[in-house]
């Protein structure tokens, strides 16, 4: 059989060769002229010289020569004393780009050890190029299951390298060789692979216990042997892997007062004897998540006497933890909650003032990156602005993406920081990697904002994206476009690389991929992207194509009224004349969803719809054509059609009523659609002006009808 489809391959290339001569040239050509390019990288005796071989074959170089050229790359730095400089000088070397690139455009056509030793070796030489990572790891998950046993183990000795400990990766590669024991003859790589035998050590038990965390994992017999072993190890673990574990077994819902008892020995035994402020941190961050645990006098006294040394991250994690036993430990006597709520003025006060000594924003961005969390929001966030507007000088090239992506997630408006942001990209935009321009262009989305220099500013991003849009993820393809088309910027270059039937399913097999929420949330931003492009530039003449999957999510995300739409509810029905003359919760043509709408004749009365009841607290019953054609149908010649909304806290910045990106966005497009719009904010309805019914009545019939009748 074998010798019979090997003949019936060399007929059928004789056939080929017979029928289209001009491809098997071409074909024959690729296959010779590989050797000695290959050839040529090998004589090579710098960087420079494999460069310049990049960089005149470009055009023709394969997933082989791409390898051989990483690998020879290695080679040199592997040989040379100053490592992190020559790391820098590759990184930053303009072909290296060029070599990112086609890695990412032929990764498809590498076979699985190349991938994986491109993989491998782009992490040594290149610590910042993530995309790529994140790209090649993507395309190893989708291949994990044909790796033979020498690929899989080097595979995850990359995720180990990135942390990735904890991953869903680990615990798929996991459960492969727990398949394929049997058949590894290899006894090093059974006592080398992370988590592949019987008898786990300490660290493979940890790495596993994490990727059943990660996976929300309830096989509760797997639980209960893992932690025997961790439990059998815990004196020999660290204090960030007694943390670890804890966060594990809590969030597994493990069930054993002994190792709980055991964990608090050992938390506090390391709390007595630690004076790393890091690490204490850690240690009572672990022990305000214990079952029954409360913060005594002596984790008290331990913090205070260490809040000197403390830098953000260690201030902040004492806050939370303290923020935890405040609101969760009841049984705690008055004077220790008294003591508690002082010890959270100090924090406060070590953290103002680490803030206010700070004169150097690198410094600062090395403890500001991580922080999160209701104390940081509520007592420090006014205080760092301030000194980012202090050092603001100090944004370049080098750091403007990672400040830009800092402000997105404080949702902190400042015209000061965005101007200053801009402003670096104008200037020196020929510097800034391509590959952050998502991260630059999100706070700008997000706050609704155009910069004095918004013309240049966002014409040098799209341009700047618009030459690297083939290396580019296709997730930050989708984050891009609906960064972009939220502020009204539909680039067609951008629009045309994301629409067509190539890049939908190469996206589709990356999200099989992500976890739950991620894969939602691309879905979404998609659907947003489509809506708006459909909506706001109809002559690009891309379809609408989301029916389907906004009717999946429609029909089960449908929930109740909060009280104020209640309220709302009521006295429109008062002021319009009836419950008959507003719908609640409508679907519109694109599926935007409005709290109330209602449709007014030329002499300014309200219409009846018909009847239709509604429960307060309930949403009606999704009626999808009834809905599309309500909305959809034509007006009697003078009425319009008004959509008032409810914007509660997360439709504004968190410093001032400024409103953000997503519901200006949806406002435009719901006047697209035909209706005028009302939008109703939460500190004016919830005003000292509007504290009465009677004020809140006149209120509405201003908003709706242009006049008080007060």
């Amino acid at each position: 059989m074998k010798n019979y489809l090997l003949d019936s391959l060399f007929i059928n290339m004789l056939r080929l060769r017979a029928i289209c001569p001009f491809s098997w040239r071409v074909f024959q050509f690729r296959t010779c002229s590989c050797k000695p390019l290959i050839s040529q990288m090998i004589t090579c005796t710098d960087e420079e010289q494999v460069f310049d071989l990049i960089e005149k074959n470009k055009a023709i170089l394969s997933e082989k020569q791409v390898e051989c050229a990483f690998n020879i790359l290695w080679q040199f730095q592997k040989q040379k004393t100053s490592f992190l400089k020559n790391v820098d000088c590759i990184r930053d070397h303009p072909q290296f780009l060029t070599l990112h690139n086609l890695a990412t455009s032929q990764m498809e056509f590498m076979n699985d050890d190349t991938l994986v030793n491109v993989l491998y070796i782009t992490q040594q030489c290149a610590t910042e190029a993530h995309d790529l990572v994140a790209a090649l790891v993507t395309e190893a998950w989708r291949r994990l299951e044909r790796f033979d046993i020498n690929v899989l183990s080097k595979f995850s000795s990359c995720l180990a390298k990135q942390n990735l400990y904890f991953s869903p990766l680990m615990g798929k590669i996991a459960d492969i060789v727990h398949r394929n024991l049997e058949t590894i003859e290899d006894l090093r790589l059974k006592s080398t692979l992370l988590l592949m035998s019987e008898e786990l050590t300490r660290q493979q038990a940890l790495a596993v216990m994490g990727a059943m965390e990660e996976m929300e994992s309830r096989n509760s017999h797997l639980i209960k042997k893992i932690a025997s072993i961790l439990y059998k190890h815990l004196d020999n673990y660290k204090p960030i892997e007694l943390l670890r574990i804890t966060q594990a077994l809590i969030f597994l819902h493990f069930q054993s007062k002994e190792l709980f008892v055991r964990l608090r020995e050992l938390l506090l035994r390391y709390l007595k004897i630690s004076v790393i402020p890091s690490e204490i941190s850690i240690l009572v961050y672990a022990l305000s998540i214990l079952p029954s645990s409360h913060l005594d006098e002596v984790g008290i006294s331990r913090i205070e006497a260490i809040l000197p040394q403390c830098d953000l991250n260690d201030l902040n994690g004492f806050a939370t933890s303290v923020l935890r036993w405040i609101h969760y430990d009841r049984k705690c006597l008055d004077n220790t909650t008294g003591k508690q709520l002082k010890l959270l003025q100090k924090l406060d006060h070590f953290g103002l003032q680490r803030l206010r000594k700070c004169n150097n924003l690198n410094l600062l961005w090395e403890e500001l990156k991580s922080l999160k969390g209701d104390w940081f929001a509520e007592s420090l966030l006014e205080e760092t602005a301030g000194t980012l507007h202090r050092l603001m000088e100090e944004i370049n090239y080098k750091n403007v993406a990672e400040i830009a992506s800092f402000i997105s997630r404080t949702n902190y408006f400042s015209t000061l920081l965005l101007d200053r942001i801009a402003s670096v990209v104008v200037q020196q935009s020929q510097k800034i990697h391509p590959y952050v321009i998502l991260d630059i262009i999100l706070p700008f989305s997000i706050f609704n904002y155009d910069p004095p220099q918004n013309d240049e500013f966002f014409r040098i991003c799209i341009q700047y994206l618009n030459s690297y849009l083939s290396g580019l993820d296709p997730l930050m393809l989708v984050f891009l476009g609906y960064s972009l088309a939220t502020l009204g910027y539909f680039p067609e270059d951008l629009l045309k690389a994301i629409f067509n039937i190539k890049f939908l399913a190469k996206m589709d097999s990356q999200l099989e991929f992500l976890c739950s929420s991620l894969n939602m949330k691309v879905q979404f931003r998609l659907m947003e992207l489509n809506r708006a492009v459909c909506l706001e530039c109809p002559e690009y003449q891309i379809p609408w194509f989301h029916d389907r999957f906004c009717q999946q999510q429609y029909n089960k995300d449908f929930g109740s009224m909060n009280g104020a739409q209640q309220q709302i509810y009521k006295m429109l029905a008062e002021v319009l004349g009836g419950t008959n003359c507003v719908k609640a919760s409508v679907l519109t043509p694109y599926y935007h969803r409005i709290d109330f709408e209602c449709i007014l004749d030329k002499r300014k009365k309200a219409l009846p719809y018909g009847s239709h009841n509604i429960t307060l607290g309930k949403l009606p019953e999704t009626h999808w054509e009834s809905h599309t054609q309500i909305t959809g149908s034509r007006l009697p010649p003078g009425a319009e059609r008004i959509a008032l909304e409810f914007l509660d806290s997360r439709a504004f910045c968190r410093n001032i009523p400024h409103l953000k990106g997503k519901s200006a966005m949806k406002k435009r497009q719901l006047e697209i659609l035909g209706y005028r719009v009302i939008q109703i904010p939460h500190f004016e309805w919830n005003s000292m002006a509007l504290s009465t019914k009677e004020a809140r009545m006149d209120y509405l019939r201003e908003r709706i009808f242009g006049k008080s009748t007060s």
